[in-house]
């Protein structure tokens, strides 16, 4: 798959099957719609174009709120289209004066001039332009003039896409990562660079990788502890003594703490990680940790003491549920 990070990159095409959409997540209901576009350009002998955007148009259009999070960054969303057999991602800076074209404008801009769209599969409700005042009618229109076709996604396909969307975002707030992860297809993920931490766990036994998340914007789930498992390029991190065997990316098991750490008080939200039988430094390595259960809620306990005797039957809960899934 191709990236482009601007129209302007993108060279114009003869056969362009295209779709547009913000698609975070790129749950199941997003996937219908993709592998109905992939479909579509090899049954036509065209190519497959989604046209998305970055920031979230949200963001702009309403910049007073920001609490919107998204449940891929745009890389992470990249990685699981490319996996879909999309052959090219325009993701297009949303500005004030991008949403400001008129709609006419922007069809023939951006559609055609800059894509050379043929076949647009699109919903039902799709508005675009100033004010939000193009349709789904302006689109047919105006490929009677250009020459390319619209396919509407039906109504009650966008209805369990938006739905989906939502309840994705709520259950991994509320840590359930088992359901989002049913709306997804694959497991939820967070890729974070490995930072120095105060070292508490080491001195009771359970030493975790503090993980810092660059892109602000990503959906955090809510606090509390998870089985994970955690993926490491080992050939990219020269410093790693590689596991017998082990391919360019090794994976290990472990479990994740998510909190602001109230049993010493802590004043600010971590993102740790205790990876079983693994021992070596990966301090400014990048890892990628992939929820699969939630255990339990954060807990204030009275001392080190009984957080270690949780943490201990914490370890025996996530054992417990890899030995689960591997029967």
């Amino acid at each position: 798959m191709k990236i482009y990070n601007n129209l302007s990159d993108f060279k114009k095409l003869n056969n362009a099957i295209v779709t547009i959409g913000t698609f975070d997540g790129v749950h199941f209901g997003h996937q219908k719609i993709i592998k109905q576009l992939v479909a579509k350009a090899k049954a036509n002998h065209g190519e497959s174009v989604i046209l998305t955007f970055f920031p979230h148009p949200r963001l702009i259009i309403d910049p007073e709120n920001q609490d919107l999070k998204m449940i891929n960054t745009i890389n992470e969303k990249a990685k699981v289209l490319e996996h879909l057999g999309v052959d090219h991602l325009i993701i297009t800076p949303f500005t004030r004066d991008f949403s400001n074209q008129l709609p006419e404008d922007y069809i023939k801009n951006t559609l055609v001039d800059n894509i050379g769209t043929k076949h647009i599969i699109i919903g039902y409700d799709h508005r675009f332009g100033k004010d939000r005042s193009g349709n789904l009618a302006d689109l047919k229109n105006a490929g009677q003039h250009f020459g390319f076709t619209v396919e509407e996604i039906m109504e009650q396909d966008i209805h369990d896409v938006a739905v989906s969307s939502t309840k994705i975002r709520q259950a991994l707030l509320e840590g359930d990562v088992s359901l989002a992860n049913d709306y997804l297809g694959y497991p939820f993920s967070i890729f974070g660079r490995v930072i120095k931490g105060d070292k508490i766990g080491r001195t009771i036994g359970f030493p975790t990788a503090n993980i810092f998340v660059e892109e602000t914007y990503k959906l955090i789930p809510g606090d509390g502890i998870y089985a994970v498992t955690v993926e490491m390029n080992m050939e990219a991190n020269s410093t790693l003594e590689l596991p017998k065997g082990s391919q360019k990316t090794s994976t290990f098991k472990g479990m994740a703490y998510i909190g602001q750490r109230p049993t010493i008080n802590g004043m600010t939200r971590n993102i740790e990680v205790n990876i079983f039988d693994f021992n070596q430094e990966i301090y400014g390595q990048d890892i990628k940790m992939n929820f699969l259960k939630f255990l339990r809620h954060d807990v204030k306990f009275t001392g080190l003491e009984a957080l270690t005797l949780q943490l201990q039957k914490d370890k025996v809960a996530t054992l417990n549920y890899f030995d689960s899934v591997s029967n």
